[in-house]
């Protein structure tokens, strides 16, 4: 990996977009982290603070969030290219990846395609392999997205929404969906070779209802059991959208725990 001495902030071009990027630059080990899917990356500030100067910390938004460019392409497919692109950028061939809910997915694809580049991955909340998306829930999907619709132009000033119309945020909704489905998601969980550990959290949150969840959290057993190499590092109080402000420690926590891991063997 290349050294950065100092830090660095500005936009990366990618496809026919560009990605603002922020690297804290130094000598030490490369973390990524991956936002939530309409998420922008000073929610990581917490996490990055209880690291520390002696972790290089990088951060950007996804297409067409905060202050990145909008696209064409706001695929998944994209998304996981998009961390090609950044590593490539600021020279790093190696990295920890960190992600929180879409994020998870986009580090657990990574981690699973590219072991030789991965140090590890902690996965926040997210990447679970679950059927959960059926004719109803898609219909839900969009009923909810065209109803926030008016709200999203009053926040995107703010860069507190995505630069998305209500379609296009259904539809990378829904295409999590299928993407979370245990044939699919399953198979490449399985495939991670380096050491991965999940920060996972209680309760509900933003569009759930009842226990929905934490039976979608379930699913971690049979991963956990198929592969050594995955572990949850913990369970935390708050839910899924406070959990990178409420329980920073743990998942702080958990990248140290890998990072020991890439060192010592695992």
């Amino acid at each position: 990996m290349t050294n950065t001495r100092s830090g660095w902030t500005g936009l990366v071009p990618v496809d026919d977009t560009a990605l603002a990027v922020t690297d804290t630059g130094g000598s030490g080990i490369p973390v990524v982290y991956l936002n939530g899917q309409f998420g922008v990356q000073w929610q990581w500030r917490r996490v990055i603070t209880e690291l520390g100067t002696r972790w290089r910390h990088i951060t950007y938004d996804e297409r067409a969030r905060g202050r990145s460019k909008g696209s064409a392409d706001y695929s998944f497919a994209a998304a996981v290219r998009d961390v090609d692109a950044v590593l490539a950028a600021r020279g790093v061939s190696r990295a920890l990846l960190v992600g929180w809910s879409y994020g998870a997915y986009v580090a657990a694809h990574w981690a699973s395609r590219n072991p030789d580049r991965t140090l590890g991955a902690v996965l926040v909340d997210g990447a679970f392999p679950y059927d959960w998306l059926d004719e109803a829930m898609e219909q839900r999907i969009r009923k909810l997205f065209r109803r926030m619709g008016w709200f999203w132009p009053l926040l995107r000033p703010l860069r507190l929404a995505p630069r998305m119309t209500a379609e296009q945020q259904a539809n990378s909704n829904i295409e999590i969906g299928v993407i979370s489905r245990e044939r699919e998601l399953g198979p490449v969980l399985d495939d991670i070779a380096v050491p991965t550990r999940y920060v996972v959290a209680s309760g509900t949150s933003f569009g759930s209802r009842g226990d929905e969840q934490e039976r979608i959290r379930t699913s971690l057993d049979a991963v956990t059991a198929r592969n050594p190499d995955i572990r949850v590092s913990a369970k935390v109080a708050s839910n899924h959208g406070a959990i990178l402000r409420k329980d920073f420690r743990a998942i702080a926590e958990a990248v140290r725990e890998v990072a020991t891991l890439d060192r010592t063997g695992h």
